[in-house]
């Protein structure tokens, strides 16, 4: 079977090359050159351009990619499985799916299943490393996909950004909000529902949210100590550690791994976002 992802996943390039795992990458406009996401340009690079006052723009996985990876899955006669970032957040779960059914009507052996994770950084790839654990352990795609479904709904992701402007210019908040916010340093909460990002709940200064993070974890959290908890930080390893002490203190879970925000998402998150992901209880 054939395990495909796309960037929006945050996974370092070395796991793409370390689990065999097909790299999809968004693509990230700045300074008037377009690259392709992790593969030609690292979200360091993308940060630093960030508070030097640039503003990149991101493009979902072009068509033409997907036309190409389904038209060689399809020629190679193998199953496929491509894991994607939250409709909600991208046009590129749907434009998948146009693909995948014109590249059907000429190869009707076509057989590729494609998972809507709802979800973004290591929300989704969360998920992703699922999957290529339970297909090494040589478990058919069905059970794979029947356990991802599971699984979508049970991630939890948590999320605060420094400054509420780059997501206000990405959509993703109102632009009152983000003025409030930044006049009073708000720090705000947000998650994921339904594949979106929602603001819900709002603080003065990052210990607070971080304390509300924590908290959160034991409301909405199950069996930490069997758990592979996740960090995903906008350049700001500083404060991922912090918050990783704070979780191994209260929850101890089997382990918190640590990862920085690919390019495509710190794009609308810009510098300092920090993002939590954990297990909720099976439904």
């Amino acid at each position: 079977m054939k395990l495909f992802t796309d960037s929006g996943s945050d996974l370092p390039l070395s796991f793409f090359e370390d689990h065999d795992v097909t790299l999809l990458p968004l693509r990230v406009e700045i300074g008037g050159d377009s690259y392709d996401d992790i593969s030609e340009i690292d979200s360091t690079t993308i940060f630093r351009r960030i508070r030097n006052g640039e503003r990149p723009k991101t493009s979902q996985v072009s068509p033409e990619l997907f036309t190409r990876k389904w038209n060689e899955l399809a020629e190679s006669g193998e199953e496929g499985l491509y894991i994607a970032f939250s409709s909600e957040l991208s046009g590129t779960y749907s434009t998948s799916v146009v693909i995948r059914d014109q590249v059907k009507e000429d190869h009707p052996e076509l057989d590729v299943v494609i998972i809507d994770t709802k979800g973004a950084s290591l929300g989704q790839g969360l998920i992703v490393q699922e999957a290529a654990r339970l297909r090494d352990a040589g478990k058919s795609r069905d059970e794979i996909v029947a356990a991802l479904r599971i699984l979508v709904d049970r991630v939890v992701s948590l999320f605060t950004v420094e400054d509420l402007d780059y997501l206000a210019k990405g959509g993703r908040v109102s632009k009152a909000s983000a003025f409030i916010g930044g006049l009073l340093n708000i720090k705000p909460l947000l998650h994921v529902e339904d594949g979106k990002l929602v603001p819900i709940e709002k603080y003065r200064g990052r210990k607070k949210v971080f304390q509300r993070m924590v908290g959160l974890m034991e409301e909405r959290g199950s069996s930490f100590s069997g758990q592979h908890v996740a960090i995903s930080h906008g350049d700001d390893e500083e404060a991922a550690l912090t918050l990783k002490g704070m979780i191994e203190d209260s929850h101890k879970p089997a382990s918190v791994g640590i990862y920085q925000i690919g390019s495509a998402i710190g794009a609308h998150t810009g510098p300092g976002c920090i993002a939590l992901f954990f297990l909720g209880p099976e439904a």
